[in-house]
């Protein structure tokens, strides 16, 4: 494809490092630019509306169709939802190492399409489901085989989520030339978009899908995530003409494992005090344009700078036994942002009650408006709702006073977005045990407790503040996050910051599975989590979450102040950072 050819001189309208589908240089006029990427910003919106359309109700469906236990069931949606932010990281490496963005969106979208035409035929076929629940017999809980079925199901629609999701942003910024100003331009607009398309896919999910699923049937809600990623698929694939591509640079983790096995091999050697001693070159040149900005040695992290000092006892030269300096140095940012990386996971934590708990809390409420029911599952409207709202809440009123009264004329920095919200969590989990707890009482009250198919009269609206206040904490730390992996990860890394990002999201997912599994355990004979959650202690799983967010923002609040970002560690040796369009 394309990305095999040298790169062309540029000739009138063509674009030193990109081409057409043919594998030529890449014409301005006929390429790239709105028209192309719209066709990729469609294909995000289809992948949030399936994934979120199966995730956001799945666990009415584990426990009510499948009749697995709330505890299994909610670990079964966070796992899901974990393997599919975790698996970016592979697709990111496939797409930068062999097959390219494009390729890699193609593939994974049809195996995502796989994926979900499979848990649609689990739904319409009779045998793939365990019996209704009978007053003789009770539930009988889904056979092996049945579930064999839908985590093949499930897990074939993460693997494509993940490859898709690892390479749609990164190809979609592909078709604007960032050496043209106007184009420029549009490539930070384009990231406004991507969030805007990845809400408006949630919110089409959590309110037609949600209530095509519980009105109409599973088998059609699930058909119609089948129909729409083949959808979106074919539209991707018609604007082939119009992409322009780029070239495979590698995978940016081949460089950190480079530096990792080279400082380990060499650890017995003495790292030299005099920088200079270890092995650089001047400019890192392709095809005449530079490629890698030199970096300034840097005193933490100095065990790492045995990947740069020439081994005596080598035979031979390659990557593996010596990095250049500045290749090390572009480890140390990665291994400079971990602290921050590793506390921003507990946010997302928070983040997947919203999927879990907080909807199995709305299945035993009141949901009606007048005669209309709202389904359980179409509360996180209000989640999807908040966000978009705090965007331009932020962007129209909180920056201005920002700007006016504190003198910050940027706003807040990222890693000031992001602990405001860690906050929005911790108040999140308060106002969710609070609000659990009057549930409790309701029910009591009402003689309900033992009773976990009635409905318990307490409109279902009480819920409403813990999502909005996870939804507006959503809105803070998601930009933060990608602002700040974006920004402070080594030019050319796009991937590896992408990476960094999902995969606090995942560890979340899973670190609320490894929760509620020790819980569950250690509560077994009163347990917090039982199946009828009118009969356990769900207030108490919050207040848990709440300590643990409060432990969490002290331990980020000391990594965020001994940050300091890379603009000025550069400034303060007198070299300017190179401009790159970020997310905002």
């Amino acid at each position: 494809m394309a990305s095999d050819h040298e790169l062309p001189q540029t000739q009138g309208k063509t674009i030193l490092d990109a081409w057409d589908y043919k594998g030529r240089p890449a014409d301005k006029s006929k390429t790239g630019g709105w028209g192309s990427s719209a066709m990729i910003l469609g294909v995000e919106l289809i992948e949030r509306l399936t994934t979120l359309g199966i995730a956001v109700n799945l666990v009415t469906y584990l426990t009510g169709t499948m009749h697995l236990s709330n505890a299994s069931s909610a670990n079964t949606v966070t796992n899901f939802l974990g393997t599919s932010f975790m698996l970016t990281l592979l697709g990111g490496f496939v797409a930068d190492t062999f097959l390219g963005r494009y390729l890699t969106i193609a593939i994974f979208a049809t195996v995502q399409a796989m994926g979900i035409t499979i848990l649609t035929i689990s739904t319409i076929i009779p045998s793939l489901r365990p019996p209704k629940c009978h007053n003789e017999t009770g539930c009988i809980q889904a056979s092996s085989t049945q579930l064999n079925v839908l985590y093949l199901a499930l897990y074939l629609t993460a693997l494509g989520t993940g490859g898709l999701k690892s390479s749609v942003s990164g190809f979609g910024s592909d078709q604007f030339d960032d050496k043209d100003d106007k184009e420029r331009k549009q490539m930070s607009n384009f990231f406004g978009w991507f969030f805007f398309s990845i809400n408006l896919g949630a919110l089409a999910a959590v309110t037609i899908l949600v209530y095509i699923q519980d009105n109409v049937g599973r088998e059609w809600g699930y058909g119609i995530c089948a129909c729409a990623i083949v959808l979106g698929l074919i539209v991707f694939l018609s604007g082939t003409r119009r992409y322009r591509f780029k070239k495979l640079v590698g995978s940016p983790l081949t460089q950190f494992a480079t530096v990792l096995v080279g400082a380990w091999s060499k650890r017995n050697l003495e790292v030299p005090s005099d920088p200079s001693f270890l092995h650089e070159i001047d400019d890192v040149e392709d095809g005449g344009k530079k490629k890698k900005q030199r970096l300034p040695h840097s005193n933490q992290f100095r065990f790492l700078d045995r990947a740069a000092i020439k081994d005596p006892k080598a035979t031979a030269v390659n990557k593996w036994n010596l990095s250049t300096l500045t290749d090390v140095e572009e480890v140390k940012m990665v291994v400079r942002m971990l602290p921050i990386w590793a506390t921003t996971i507990m946010f997302w934590t928070v983040y997947a009650q919203m999927t879990t708990f907080s909807v199995s809390q709305a299945t035993t409420l009141d949901c009606h408006i007048g005669s209309f029911r709202i389904p359980p599952a179409s509360l996180t409207v209000f989640f999807v709702g908040s966000i978009l709202l705090t965007v331009p809440i932020y962007d129209r009123i909180v920056v201005p006073i920002l700007k006016n009264v504190f003198k910050k004329p940027n706003g807040l920095t990222p890693l000031q977005r992001i602990g405001v919200g860690l906050v929005f969590a911790i108040i999140a989990m308060i106002a969710a045990a609070l609000t659990e707890i009057r549930r409790i009482r309701t029910a009591e009250s009402h003689g309900l407790t033992h009773k976990p198919e009635a409905e318990i009269p307490m409109t279902v609206f009480w819920l409403i503040p813990q999502f909005v206040l996870v939804g507006a904490g959503e809105a803070v730390t998601y930009v933060g996050q990608l602002d700040f992996f974006l920004k402070e990860c080594p030019k050319g890394m796009k991937t590896m910051s992408t990476g960094l990002f999902l995969s606090t999201l995942a560890l979340g997912f899973f670190f609320s599975s490894m929760l509620v599994t020790i819980v569950h355990k250690v509560t077994g004979n009163h347990p917090w989590l039982a199946d009828n959650i009118n009969e356990g202690k769900l207030y108490d799983f919050y207040w848990l979450l709440a300590i643990l967010c409060g432990l969490n923002l002290i331990i980020y609040l000391v990594c965020a102040k001994w940050y300091v970002y890379k603009d000025k560690r550069l400034a303060e040796v007198g070299i300017e950072m190179e401009d790159e369009p970020t997310f905002h």
